[in-house]
Formats: C-alpha cells, sequence, structure tokens
C-alpha cells in the first residue's frame, strides 16, 4: 500500500509536469514542430542525421523541419507516454487489489479511460493542425487527470480519522466553485487555443474594447486547413480574452466568497490550512495575470500562468475532498 502511495504522488507530480510541457509547447509554436504522430517526421526521434534529414523532407514537403521546435514537441510526447504507462500500472494494481476498498478502483479506471482519449487528442492536434476545439479538448483533459490523480492520491493517502468541523455541509458550495474555476481554465485553453492573448492589451480593460462584441463570440475557427497562429478575427480574439477577464472576475469573487464563508465556520487547522491554500494560489494568479499583460505576454511567465491554474484546481479538488470524506459537524 505504501508502494502505491508513492507511485500515486509520482504520477500527480509527472501529470503536473506534462500539463506544464503541453503549456510550453502550446506557447513556444512548438504544436507542429513534428508533423506526424506519434513519431517525428517518420522517426521515434528528431531526425538530426543529414541522410535523416533529407529523408524527413522528402517524406513531409509541406513542412520545415525545425529541430527545436521538433524537440519541444517530442519531449512533451515522451513524457506524457510515461504517464500513461503509469497510469495503466496504477489502473492494473488496483483492478488486481479491489477488495481492498482502500483503492479507488472506478477512479483509477476512468483514468486509464481518460488518459487513452487524452492520446486521441494529442493525435488529433497534429493532424488537424491545431484546431482550437481539439487543443482546447487536449488541454482540458490534461487538466481533468492532474486533478483525478490528485483526487486518487488523496484518497490513499489522508487519514481516515474523520475531521470534527462544521463545513460538513457546505460540500455543494465548494463544488460549485470548482465547477466555475474549470469554466475559467477551459476559458484559458479558448484563448490559448485561438492565440487571443495578445489581442487585448492593456489594464484592466482592453486598449480596443470598443471592438468588443457578444455576437463576434460566435464565429468559430472551423473549414481551414491550418489554424497555427490563429484564424478568427482581431475583433472576436479580442472578445474572447476579454470573456476571460470578466469570468476571472466572477471566480475571484467566487472564491473569495467561499473562503470567508468555511473559514468563519472551521474549526480544525487542517481545513483552515486548506482554505488558505486557495487563497493564496489565488492571489498569486491574479497577479501574474496582470503581470502578464503589462509586460506584454512573455513567455514564462505567461507558463507559470498556466502552473499556476493547475495548482489553484488540485487545491480546490483537496478542499473538496476534505469536505466530502473527512468533515462530520462538530459537536
Amino acid at each position: 500500500m505504501m508502494n502505491y502511495r508513492k507511485i500515486a504522488l509520482f504520477s500527480c507530480l509527472l501529470a503536473a509536469l506534462v500539463v506544464t510541457l503541453g503549456a510550453y509547447t502550446r506557447l513556444s509554436n512548438s504544436g507542429l514542430g513534428c508533423p506526424d504522430w506519434p513519431g517525428c517526421y517518420g522517426f521515434i526521434s528528431v531526425p538530426t542525421h543529414a541522410t535523416d534529414v533529407l529523408l524527413a523532407e522528402s517524406l513531409f514537403p509541406d513542412s520545415q523541419l525545425e529541430p527545436k521546435k521538433a524537440w519541444i514537441e517530442m519531449v512533451h510526447r515522451y513524457f506524457a507516454g510515461c504517464l500513461g504507462l503509469l497510469i495503466a500500472f496504477l489502473c492494473i494494481i488496483a483492478v488486481r487489489n479491489k477488495k481492498q476498498s482502500v483503492l479507488p478502483v472506478r477512479l483509477v479506471v476512468l483514468l486509464a479511460v481518460l488518459i487513452v482519449f487524452q492520446g486521441a487528442l494529442g493525435m488529433w492536434t497534429v493532424t488537424l493542425n491545431l484546431q482550437p476545439f481539439v487543443v482546447m479538448g487536449h488541454l482540458l483533459g490534461g487538466f481533468s487527470i492532474l486533478a483525478l490523480l490528485s483526487l486518487m492520491y488523496f484518497r490513499v493517502t489522508n487519514s481516515q480519522e474523520r475531521l470534527e468541523d462544521r463545513v460538513s455541509h457546505y460540500f455543494n458550495l465548494a463544488l460549485g466553485v470548482l465547477v466555475i474555476l474549470s469554466i475559467q481554465i477551459a476559458l484559458g485553453g479558448w484563448v490559448a487555443a485561438n492565440y487571443a492573448a495578445p489581442h487585448c492589451t492593456g489594464l484592466p480593460v482592453c486598449n480596443n474594447i470598443e471592438l468588443f462584441s457578444l455576437e463576434s463570440l460566435f464565429h468559430l475557427p472551423l473549414g481551414k486547413e491550418n489554424y497555427e497562429y490563429g484564424v478568427l478575427p482581431f475583433d472576436t480574439r479580442l472578445s474572447i480574452h476579454f470573456i476571460h477577464r470578466l469570468w476571472a472576475l466572477v471566480t475571484a469573487l467566487a472564491i473569495f466568497a467561499m473562503a470567508w464563508k468555511l473559514y468563519r465556520v472551521a474549526v480544525s487547522k487542517t481545513f483552515k490550512g486548506a482554505v488558505l491554500w486557495v487563497v493564496t494560489l489565488l492571489l498569486i494568479q491574479l497577479t501574474v495575470g496582470s503581470a502578464i499583460v503589462h509586460l506584454q505576454f512573455p513567455l514564462l511567465l505567461t507558463l507559470f500562468h498556466n502552473f499556476m491554474a493547475a495548482m489553484l484546481l488540485v487545491s480546490m479538488v483537496r478542499l473538496c475532498f476534505l469536505i466530502k470524506y473527512r468533515c462530520q459537524e462538530a459537536l
């Protein structure tokens, strides 16, 4: 059982790394660094020898081999493949020991199914030339896998001792806030998939806010052969980004309101600490988001913004877990 916990923890860390590498691949415009899948120009690695490069160019005459972008894409695939094998291993162990109630068999099986679908989305991301709906789905799949792996780790690691607390009736509140946060992450993915970030400069609203239009949001990226660098008009991308900012405000207010309510009624230090973690990560995320716009979207800071979104999601999953599985009404 101890080994299972260690593997579950390692899986969570690896999933966080894969999500971050996926964000870096997207932000560095390396999503089509390899025009095929799962290999790269017909090879299991990036072709480097002169003869291999010539063969690659003959096999894919419409693509230009850029070694740096190709390696970024392949490193992401290698780590994602390792994560898939690790989840398959966890699933086999859980199913073989399903009589041990402490092992969340259904959760691990769901993860195994999700990782297969995530692999398919990774393939379609390349074969459909970064179609935004597929790219956003791939991003959400990565976040979902991280969230479920974190929940699995909490399930097999946390003490079965119940916490005496007054928050046991607030699970629906926390779950609702988690849904709001998930929508915000999806909107962020839609911004990234459509390369809409640089189209809304200025704080707190876009410099060209007069171009914002709800109607333009229904201008969908469809019917193109290649979606790299985006295909939507300027006003649509500005509107997409601004909606992301507006929902960020909704998300922040929802989290602050929830945290205020829960912290006031909480008794245990464990739960109070979990609430403070959520608030702290939110404040960092808001600061980073503002700095990104002010500094004109630097890559590393934007990458950190993606990572903090993942950590905020995990912290909310932990908060929901504590309410659902660890808390009972204090006497």
